[in-house]
Protein backbone atom coordinates (compact mmCIF):
# COMPACT_ATOMS: atom_id res chain seq x y z
CA UNK A 1 0.00 0.00 0.00
CA UNK A 2 1.85 2.91 -0.96
CA UNK A 3 1.52 6.83 -0.05
CA UNK A 4 -1.31 9.19 -2.38
CA UNK A 5 -0.54 12.16 -3.30
CA UNK A 6 -2.50 16.06 -3.12
CA UNK A 7 -4.04 17.34 -5.66
CA UNK A 8 -6.01 20.38 -7.06
CA UNK A 9 -9.24 19.81 -8.87
CA UNK A 10 -9.25 21.98 -12.17
CA UNK A 11 -12.23 21.20 -13.40
CA UNK A 12 -14.05 18.88 -15.90
CA UNK A 13 -13.68 18.17 -19.95
CA UNK A 14 -13.34 15.24 -22.23
CA UNK A 15 -11.07 13.32 -24.15
CA UNK A 16 -11.39 11.25 -27.25
CA UNK A 17 -10.37 8.26 -28.52
CA UNK A 18 -8.67 7.16 -31.41
CA UNK A 19 -12.21 5.63 -32.91
CA UNK A 20 -13.38 8.91 -31.44
CA UNK A 21 -15.46 7.87 -28.05
CA UNK A 22 -15.88 10.46 -26.43
CA UNK A 23 -14.74 10.14 -22.63
CA UNK A 24 -15.60 12.30 -19.87
CA UNK A 25 -12.35 13.35 -17.57
CA UNK A 26 -11.50 15.58 -14.83
CA UNK A 27 -8.15 17.24 -14.57
CA UNK A 28 -6.51 17.17 -11.44
CA UNK A 29 -3.46 19.72 -11.24
CA UNK A 30 -0.27 18.25 -9.13
CA UNK A 31 2.29 20.39 -7.98
CA UNK A 32 5.46 18.69 -6.30
CA UNK A 33 4.97 16.87 -3.03
CA UNK A 34 7.39 16.31 -0.87
CA UNK A 35 7.51 13.63 2.05
CA UNK A 36 7.76 15.60 5.12
CA UNK A 37 7.82 13.38 7.92
CA UNK A 38 7.82 9.15 8.21
CA UNK A 39 5.99 6.88 10.81
CA UNK A 40 6.70 4.12 11.68
CA UNK A 41 5.06 1.09 14.31
CA UNK A 42 8.67 1.25 16.70
CA UNK A 43 7.95 4.92 17.27
CA UNK A 44 4.45 5.96 16.49
CA UNK A 45 2.53 1.99 16.34
CA UNK A 46 2.11 2.41 12.72
CA UNK A 47 3.15 3.14 9.24
CA UNK A 48 2.54 6.38 7.40
CA UNK A 49 4.38 9.26 5.14
CA UNK A 50 2.99 12.72 5.84
CA UNK A 51 3.42 14.67 2.39
CA UNK A 52 3.17 18.27 2.21
CA UNK A 53 2.41 20.93 -1.21
CA UNK A 54 2.85 24.59 -2.12
CA UNK A 55 5.55 25.75 0.09
CA UNK A 56 4.75 28.70 1.76
CA UNK A 57 7.04 31.79 3.83
CA UNK A 58 7.72 30.91 7.09
CA UNK A 59 5.78 33.94 8.28
CA UNK A 60 2.58 32.51 6.54
CA UNK A 61 2.19 29.17 8.93
CA UNK A 62 1.48 29.23 12.85
CA UNK A 63 4.67 29.10 15.24
CA UNK A 64 4.23 25.55 15.98
CA UNK A 65 3.99 24.79 12.34
CA UNK A 66 7.14 26.90 11.82
CA UNK A 67 9.31 24.94 14.90
CA UNK A 68 7.91 21.64 13.11
CA UNK A 69 9.19 22.23 10.06
CA UNK A 70 12.32 23.96 11.23
CA UNK A 71 13.53 20.89 13.10
CA UNK A 72 12.64 19.27 9.83
CA UNK A 73 15.11 21.20 7.99
CA UNK A 74 12.28 21.48 5.15
CA UNK A 75 10.20 24.89 3.70
CA UNK A 76 7.05 25.31 5.38
CA UNK A 77 4.06 23.94 3.29
CA UNK A 78 0.31 25.35 3.33
CA UNK A 79 -0.95 22.06 3.03
CA UNK A 80 -0.16 18.75 4.74
CA UNK A 81 -2.10 14.73 4.60
CA UNK A 82 -0.80 11.65 6.01
CA UNK A 83 -1.56 8.42 4.05
CA UNK A 84 -1.49 5.00 5.57
CA UNK A 85 1.42 2.81 3.67
CA UNK A 86 2.52 -0.55 4.21
CA UNK A 87 5.92 -1.13 5.86
CA UNK A 88 7.72 -1.92 2.29
CA UNK A 89 6.30 1.62 1.19
CA UNK A 90 8.09 3.90 3.81
CA UNK A 91 9.39 6.80 1.91
CA UNK A 92 12.27 9.04 3.50
CA UNK A 93 11.68 12.47 4.62
CA UNK A 94 12.66 14.91 1.86
CA UNK A 95 11.79 12.39 -1.18
CA UNK A 96 9.98 14.20 -4.06
CA UNK A 97 6.60 12.62 -5.48
CA UNK A 98 5.01 13.64 -8.69
CA UNK A 99 2.68 12.82 -11.59
CA UNK A 100 4.93 10.04 -12.47
CA UNK A 101 4.04 8.50 -8.97
CA UNK A 102 1.20 6.96 -11.62
CA UNK A 103 0.56 5.49 -14.37
CA UNK A 104 -2.01 5.77 -17.37
CA UNK A 105 -4.78 3.40 -16.90
CA UNK A 106 -4.39 3.12 -13.24
CA UNK A 107 -6.90 2.54 -10.68
CA UNK A 108 -6.83 5.47 -8.12
CA UNK A 109 -9.65 6.46 -5.33
CA UNK A 110 -10.01 9.99 -5.00
CA UNK A 111 -11.39 11.69 -1.44
CA UNK A 112 -12.23 15.25 -1.15
CA UNK A 113 -15.12 17.54 0.34
CA UNK A 114 -18.39 17.53 -2.01
CA UNK A 115 -20.27 20.62 -2.90
CA UNK A 116 -22.36 21.94 -0.30
CA UNK A 117 -25.88 22.41 -1.06
CA UNK A 118 -27.33 24.14 2.07
CA UNK A 119 -30.98 22.71 3.43
CA UNK A 120 -32.33 20.71 1.09
CA UNK A 121 -35.60 19.23 0.46
CA UNK A 122 -35.76 14.79 0.75
CA UNK A 123 -37.05 15.16 -3.22
CA UNK A 124 -33.44 17.08 -3.82
CA UNK A 125 -31.75 15.15 -1.26
CA UNK A 126 -32.95 11.43 -1.57
CA UNK A 127 -34.16 11.54 -4.54
CA UNK A 128 -37.44 11.13 -3.00
CA UNK A 129 -40.92 10.97 -5.80
CA UNK A 130 -43.16 13.52 -3.66
CA UNK A 131 -46.62 13.44 -2.98
CA UNK A 132 -49.66 13.29 -5.95
CA UNK A 133 -50.07 16.30 -7.82
CA UNK A 134 -53.83 16.30 -7.23
CA UNK A 135 -56.65 14.41 -5.23
CA UNK A 136 -56.24 16.00 -2.01
CA UNK A 137 -52.74 16.88 -1.88
CA UNK A 138 -52.63 20.57 -1.09
CA UNK A 139 -49.23 22.87 -0.72
CA UNK A 140 -47.21 19.70 0.12
CA UNK A 141 -46.46 18.41 -2.81
CA UNK A 142 -43.05 17.87 -2.49
CA UNK A 143 -43.33 17.15 1.54
CA UNK A 144 -41.35 13.31 2.29
CA UNK A 145 -44.91 12.33 3.44
CA UNK A 146 -45.44 9.92 6.88
CA UNK A 147 -41.95 9.97 8.96
CA UNK A 148 -43.24 7.42 11.89
CA UNK A 149 -45.27 4.24 13.01
CA UNK A 150 -48.21 4.33 15.68
CA UNK A 151 -48.11 4.51 18.92
CA UNK A 152 -45.71 1.78 19.11
CA UNK A 153 -43.18 2.66 18.27
CA UNK A 154 -43.77 6.32 18.93
CA UNK A 155 -41.00 8.15 17.11
CA UNK A 156 -39.26 8.90 14.11
CA UNK A 157 -36.37 6.63 14.17
CA UNK A 158 -32.59 7.45 13.66
CA UNK A 159 -31.55 8.18 10.13
CA UNK A 160 -34.55 8.08 8.47
CA UNK A 161 -34.36 10.37 5.54
CA UNK A 162 -35.51 13.73 5.60
CA UNK A 163 -34.78 17.32 4.66
CA UNK A 164 -31.72 18.42 5.78
CA UNK A 165 -28.43 19.84 5.02
CA UNK A 166 -26.55 18.75 2.09
CA UNK A 167 -23.46 18.05 0.42
CA UNK A 168 -19.94 19.29 2.26
CA UNK A 169 -19.17 16.32 3.36
CA UNK A 170 -16.06 14.12 2.77
CA UNK A 171 -16.59 12.02 -0.37
CA UNK A 172 -13.88 8.63 -2.03
CA UNK A 173 -15.05 7.45 -5.29
CA UNK A 174 -13.51 4.67 -5.89
CA UNK A 175 -12.27 2.88 -8.60
CA UNK A 176 -11.42 5.92 -11.16
CA UNK A 177 -9.43 5.40 -13.91
CA UNK A 178 -6.50 7.41 -15.19
CA UNK A 179 -6.73 8.15 -18.94
CA UNK A 180 -3.60 10.29 -19.35
CA UNK A 181 -0.83 11.90 -17.70
CA UNK A 182 0.55 15.36 -18.64
CA UNK A 183 4.43 15.37 -16.63
CA UNK A 184 5.36 18.66 -18.43
CA UNK A 185 2.62 20.71 -16.78
CA UNK A 186 1.47 18.34 -13.62
CA UNK A 187 -2.08 17.36 -14.99
CA UNK A 188 -3.76 13.76 -14.63
CA UNK A 189 -6.88 13.14 -16.56
CA UNK A 190 -8.62 10.84 -14.53
CA UNK A 191 -12.31 9.78 -15.95
CA UNK A 192 -15.33 10.60 -14.72
CA UNK A 193 -16.23 12.96 -11.55
CA UNK A 194 -14.11 13.62 -8.21
CA UNK A 195 -15.91 15.07 -5.52
CA UNK A 196 -14.91 18.64 -4.89
CA UNK A 197 -16.01 22.08 -6.27
CA UNK A 198 -13.17 23.72 -8.77
CA UNK A 199 -10.11 24.70 -7.46
CA UNK A 200 -10.78 22.58 -4.15
CA UNK A 201 -7.98 20.22 -2.29
CA UNK A 202 -8.23 16.12 -3.65
CA UNK A 203 -6.67 13.01 -2.07
CA UNK A 204 -5.56 10.51 -4.40
CA UNK A 205 -4.21 7.09 -3.79
CA UNK A 206 -3.76 4.07 -5.60
CA UNK A 207 -7.67 2.00 -5.44
CA UNK A 208 -7.71 -0.70 -3.13
CA UNK A 209 -9.84 -2.59 -5.07
CA UNK A 210 -8.69 -2.49 -8.65
CA UNK A 211 -5.11 -2.14 -9.99
CA UNK A 212 -5.12 -1.99 -13.69
CA UNK A 213 -7.64 -2.12 -16.08
CA UNK A 214 -7.71 -5.44 -17.90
Amino acid sequence: MRTGIIAEKIGMTQIFTENGSQIPVTVLKVETCTVVAQKNKESDGYDAVQVGTKTVAASKVSKPLRGYFAKKQQEPCKLLKEFRVSESDLLAEGQKLDVSHFTAGQFVDVTGTSIGKGFAGSMKRHNFGGLRATHGVSVSHRSHGSTGNRQDPGKVFKNKKMAGHMGARRVTKLNLSIQSIDSERGLLYIKGSVPGAKNSVVYVRDAIKKTHAN
